[in-house]
């Protein structure tokens, strides 16, 4: 089965109330065993954690597929340096190519070190170190001078200890509630909820916070570099609206709501884009992510548009994680 057609065929049981089945439910429940035991062997101590000697905010979700994460952690350096922190980024570059540990530069190719880590580094500024283990690419932040270490898409890596987690979730929430591949979850909830729930695309309940995704300038890609442009200047018009994201269709909604004819082309997340999935989308101009334009370096593109987004968040929510990660707030355990 083609992967986009599977990707299909799991969101119907996930999010649209067909029944996994016997044989997900199966595996599942085989895979939540694992992920128990996995956690218990933390929390008594029969595997190590590291703890770091700078606090340590960790940002993630329960579920597989995008629930703006990376907005949000691009938010959360600009405003946490603001009041005062050297952050830096760690992640672990999922989909990349490259081996070992780097510090990504903003020139670097997403192939070789992700297409997140790099919008970040781009978008942020911030140093941004990415390594499969993910302890090391955090002790080398602290190395290179940053007292806060932002774990990008880290609420599942147990072994680097943790002063605060955030946990993400979109307007789909944790669909079924069942374990992969039954359901979205990652792994059975914890007995401890994150510390933050930050959630978009829906009204917060009691105890979470708001976050909303505001659509900035449009920027020009390939000929039309260095320019910008209003989304509104394409109210009314067709377009081609490429995502290759956790969720597309937040993407092709959002230009749906800004008065946009969209033609959605659909990619998987992570995808590495070539010449050939633009072939024929020449009669009208090109939307693509902030995600999507970083994978873009090298294709000839007569009219394309980048959308950039930006988190928005209440105040008070960076003002708590400052009040927190002063105070040292002790790790959290497993």
């Amino acid at each position: 089965m083609p992967r986009a057609a599977l990707e299909r065929w799991l969101l119907a049981r996930w999010y649209g109330g067909v029944s996994p089945g016997l044989l997900l439910r199966g595996i599942a429940c085989l895979w939540g065993a694992a992920m128990r035991l996995r956690r218990r062997a933390y929390r008594q101590g029969w595997r190590r954690q590291h703890r770091l000697p700078v606090p340590v905010l960790v940002v993630g979700n329960r579920t597989v597929g995008g629930a703006g994460k990376t907005p949000l952690v691009i938010a959360l350096v600009e405003a946490l340096r603001s009041r005062g922190w050297r952050p830096g980024v760690v992640s672990r570059g999922h989909g990349r190519t490259g081996r070992g540990q780097h510090a990504v530069a903003p020139g670097d190719d997403a192939r070789l070190v992700g297409d997140e880590p790099l919008l970040i580094r781009r978008e942020a500024g911030c140093p941004v170190v990415v390594d499969r283990d993910r302890v090391a690419g955090a002790e080398a932040l602290v190395a290179l001078g940053c007292d806060l270490v932002i774990a990008d898409d880290g609420l599942q890596h147990l072994r680097l200890g943790r002063n605060l987690e955030i946990e993400v979730e979109d307007a789909r929430g944790l669909g079924n509630g069942r374990v992969l591949p039954a359901g979205p979850l990652r792994e059975p909830l914890p007995a401890r909820p994150a510390a933050f729930r930050v959630v978009q695309g829906r009204e917060p309940r009691p105890g979470e916070w708001p976050m909303r995704l505001v659509p900035a300038a449009l920027r020009g890609l390939g000929r039309r570099a260095g320019e910008t442009r209003a989304l509104a200047a394409f109210a009314g018009q067709r377009v081609h609206a490429v995502a290759g994201i956790g969720h597309p269709p937040r993407f092709f909604a959002t230009l749906r709501e800004a008065g946009l004819a969209v033609e959605p082309h659909p990619f998987p997340d992570h995808h590495a884009y070539v010449e050939a999935d633009f072939r024929g989308l020449d009669d009208a101009p090109v939307l693509v992510t902030s995600k999507d334009a970083v994978k873009l370096r090298g294709i000839d593109l007569a009219d394309a548009w980048e959308l950039p987004v930006r988190a928005a968040l209440p105040p008070d929510l960076p003002d708590a994680l400052d009040s927190l990660l002063r105070q040292g707030t002790p790790h959290v355990d497993p």
